[in-house]
């Protein structure tokens, strides 16, 4: 394959805002929507590129939120932010050639995740639940085979993301005989409130570990090295792929709708309280059960990591950017007592466990594995009656979004070969089994490692996120909008 030529640095009016900056946002809608008629909807399209939030707006909308912060203004700066992509099946629909955006595995011959589309893949390779006919056990809605896009409407409030939503409804015409799109799921998420702002349902900090990217990023903190700016924008240095001219400074989107099984989560980390911590103290069980959640995951709730703070949590380390991911498992090939080898940190990001491999093995470098989390949290904090019975009664979760140039490399890796691998641990020789990631991972659970004076302890567990729908999109650029997809009116 040929080597992509070395393109110009980033053009940030080019790069839709959720790439590599993240919307700014404590509501987000997300739009799944299928094309009704398609020579409309790209004359449509080109009245709400004006509409769509870039790099360099969100670069501006963070420095206003800066500024407000620092003359302790009351309330939140107004503003809103909206993004758009399309799956494969959309650029079809629109009749545009997305060849470039698919390319085969060049190591099996797979077909593209993109073009195979996330209903089949969920069964084929990410290991979702299946239904009797064959269809991942999911809503609905995701099960039509009619999803052509998704737009995200970023803001402050509801109030003002509804706003921008009616504003897009009369673009596309909705709700009109000569609409030239359809709605087929609108889901609304919402930062959690107060002190858990930025935490996920379960209760940890998240967010905290994504890549940095070289030529955009100026603040590079202690940790794992940056990326090449290809790894999660198309065209760049680390793009391994050739592409159009149109689908350059453009990155895929992987959305999973994921259901958490909170007070089942809560009920687990009570009945199974660690006893000693490894440092053979005992443990109260509200303390032993705090452990047990954290080496679950890898960090505290705080955010704090295991590999630095392993039997204590530490929120001054936690909010300390210069220290809070600047961790290794460094030495660790054998050892699980600071952290589980499937805890859901070292499988998303295995680090050392690869990059500096025991003597004699040629290292496995991760960058082409990473990817860029967004996303947000949905549904209702824990009812009393849910608290109480320790039953979920009502549905709440993460809209999961992630951007990256290479699915098999991204998304696709980290969920079939880290996370749903009950022995990935590469290099390491002792006779326990790792087991799966203990939240996202699909398949019969069970997990080594959670007693630090046990490592080869199995503890079994229920699944604690569920995936409920998901596609494979592809957000472009805003030249590749003007130039290609849309059509002027």
């Amino acid at each position: 394959m040929a080597t992509p030529p070395t393109p110009p640095e980033f053009n940030l009016d080019n790069i839709q805002g959720d790439i590599l900056s993240g919307l700014p946002k404590k509501t987000e809608t997300y739009i799944v929507f299928s094309i009704t008629n398609a020579t409309k909807f790209r004359k449509d399209l080109h009245n709400l590129i004006p509409l769509i939030k870039t790099v360099s707006g969100v670069l501006k909308d963070r420095q206003a939120i800066d500024d407000h912060k620092k003359k302790k203004l009351p309330g939140l700066v107004p503003m809103t932010g909206v993004n758009i992509s399309f799956s494969h099946l959309g650029f079809t629909t629109l009749g545009i050639d997305d060849t470039t955006l698919r390319p085969v595995n060049p190591k099996t011959g797979a077909v593209n995740p993109f073009e195979l589309g996330q209903k089949v893949d969920a069964v084929t390779n990410l290991g979702d639940t299946q239904k009797l006919n064959g269809d991942p056990d999911w809503d609905e809605a995701f099960l039509q085979g009619n999803i052509h896009g998704l737009i995200i409407i970023s803001g402050d409030s509801h109030l003002s993301v509804n706003a921008v939503r009616l504003k897009i409804e009369a673009i596309f015409g909705v709700r009109t005989p000569t609409a030239s799109l359809k709605e087929v799921i609108s889901i609304v998420g919402d930062v959690r409130p107060g002190a858990e702002a930025g935490h996920e349902h379960f209760g940890f900090l998240d967010g905290i570990s994504n890549p940095v990217v070289t030529g955009f990023d100026t603040v590079i903190n202690p940790g794992p090295k940056p990326v090449n700016p290809g790894v999660i924008v198309t065209g760049h240095n680390g793009d391994t792929t050739t592409r159009a001219d149109w689908a350059t400074d453009g990155s895929f989107l992987a959305f999973r709708y994921l259901f958490q099984e909170v007070p089942e989560f809560n009920v687990f980390l009570s009945k199974n309280p660690i006893p000693k911590d490894g440092n053979g103290v005992a443990l109260t069980p509200a303390d032993g059960s705090e452990l047990l959640g954290a080496r679950m995951v890898g960090r505290w709730k705080s955010g704090a990591p295991i590999d630095v703070s392993p039997f204590k949590d530490d929120p001054a380390l936690a909010a300390d950017a210069t220290r809070n991911n600047d961790f290794f498992f460094a030495g660790e090939i054998n050892s699980q007592l600071k952290c589980p080898f499937a805890a859901h940190v070292r499988k998303t990001n295995p680090r050392d466990d690869l990059e500096v491999p025991p003597t004699g093995i040629t290292p496995i470098p991760v960058e082409g594995n990473r990817i860029m989390r967004r996303g947000v949290q949905f549904g209702p904090e824990l009812t009393p009656q849910e608290k109480a019975t320790g039953v979920t009664a009502h549905g709440r979760g993460l809209l999961f979004a992630c951007y990256q140039t290479n699915l098999f490399n991204g998304f696709q890796f980290l969920q079939q070969t880290w996370a749903n691998n009950a022995d990935f641990q590469p290099f390491e020789t002792q006779p326990e089994k790792p087991g799966l990631d203990p939240l996202i991972g699909q398949g019969v659970r069970s997990m080594s490692g959670l007693d630090p004076l046990n490592e080869q302890k199995l503890l079994s567990m229920p699944q604690f996120i569920i995936p409920r729908g998901g596609e494979y999109f592809f957000a472009p650029s805003i030249n590749g909008l003007k130039t290609t997809i849309a059509t002027a009116t």
